[in-house]
């Protein structure tokens, strides 16, 4: 299980892997937190678009669809209300009944249902900061760790169905150092313009590295990743800086995606090549 804060965030963040593993017969499941009906249409070529203005959550909901048909996974929406990126010095409040704005172990209640309905094994998620500090990241965060801890204990949310324990909890750690290093000298050597200067500059005072506990192997599903990346037409032009790295670089330099292990009750050996070790032989 997935879980993510708003429909785009499963094609940007672990798509590859979970591609692979549905190819593999896996049964993968995406938990949406909210409807992204907050979120700003980023792609130029839809801007000021009157229908996609007035209809964002029904047209958000439809790319959602089709991502997730291109994946091959299932989805389920949790029906929480995006809360928007704040902007501005000082930033403005949040909007009144919001996601990031629920009661923590309340809205945890929620993915608890799910989880016990699906019965995952694995969870992947976002860190503490979020990936980045978008206030519904940070909920999502919150929320799926109380899940974790609860969903197997009888005494807590008697009325969301039938304990059940997931072994391992990791974090999505895809947009790394290491990674956007080894793709930006590989485009320089190539005499390729890089798109992540200024990300390598920001990063020299973004203090500790994240700890990069697990590489999955996906080269063959980067061209899957993209694709659902880009029905989420709204938020991803398909002429802009997502695409700049060709495939066949991305595939030769860094064929995998990268995770954080943050919880597991199962012996593994690190570093890991699956999200799956210690589960699959036990």
């Amino acid at each position: 299980m997935a879980v993510h804060a708003h429909p785009d965030d499963e094609s940007s963040k672990g798509a590859a892997t979970m591609a692979k593993y549905v190819s593999e017969g896996v049964d993968v499941l995406v938990a949406t937190c909210t409807g992204g009906e907050r979120g700003s249409i980023l792609n130029p070529k839809l801007q000021g678009d009157p229908y996609i203005e007035e209809h964002i959550h029904e047209v958000r909901a439809k790319e959602m669809a089709e991502a997730r048909d291109i994946l091959g996974v299932k989805q389920e929406w949790l029906g929480f209300v995006d809360s928007g990126l704040p902007e501005g010095d000082p930033l403005p409040p949040l909007p009144e009944g919001c996601f990031a704005l629920q009661d923590v172990d309340e809205a945890a209640g929620e993915l608890v249902k799910l989880i016990r309905e699906f019965r995952p094994h694995v969870i992947t998620t976002y860190d503490e900061n979020g990936g980045y500090p978008h206030p519904d990241h940070i909920m999502t965060h919150k929320i799926t760790m109380v899940a974790f801890e609860a969903a197997g204990d009888p005494s807590r949310y008697p009325d969301a169905g039938e304990p059940w324990q997931p072994q391992k909890l990791y974090y999505n750690q895809g947009f790394n150092r290491e990674r956007t290093l080894a793709l930006h000298e590989a485009l320089l050597a190539r005499g390729l313009e890089s798109p992540y200067g200024e990300w390598l500059e920001r990063w020299l005072t973004a203090g500790r590295e994240r700890t990069l506990t697990t590489y999955v192997p996906c080269a063959d599903f980067f061209e899957i990743r993209d694709k659902a990346l880009i029905a989420h037409a709204t938020q991803i032009d398909p002429d802009g800086g997502w695409f700049r790295v060709p495939l066949d670089l991305q595939r030769e330099v860094w064929p995998t995606e990268e995770y954080e292990l943050a919880k597991s009750l199962v012996g593994t050996s690190l570093p890991e090549d699956d999200l799956f070790a210690g589960i699959r032989n036990n």
